[in-house]
């Protein structure tokens, strides 16, 4: 049987500075997909280029790939509504993370 390792990952949501649009994703590396996020290529097309969603408001971690992928599928299928509201039982006052991933 193979043993499997401790292994990291992430499901978290975007925002713009107004707070007004919502990107959610899944990665392995937190630190360096929002570096990613917030240093676009100049030319890029991206969701989050193109509406400037470089804010880190919600993140959960996640150790099998899978689960990470379909909690990321689950709250891409909901309502803003229902998304704000997790948001705001996570980040009450929306504040913008980036710099508390270390």
């Amino acid at each position: 049987m193979k043993t499997l390792g401790t292994h990291n990952y992430y499901v978290y949501i975007l925002t713009n500075k107004n707070k007004t649009v919502l990107y959610t994703g899944v990665t392995n590396n937190l630190k360096e997909r929002l570096y990613f996020h917030t240093n676009p290529d100049a030319l890029s097309r991206h969701f989050t280029t193109r509406y400037r969603c470089f804010y880190l408001i919600y993140f959960e971690h996640f150790q099998d790939i899978n689960i990470a992928i379909q909690r990321e599928k689950q709250i891409k299928g909901w309502s803003r509504e229902k998304k704000d509201l997790m948001i705001n039982n996570f980040n009450s006052q929306w504040r913008f993370l980036n710099k508390e991933i270390e």
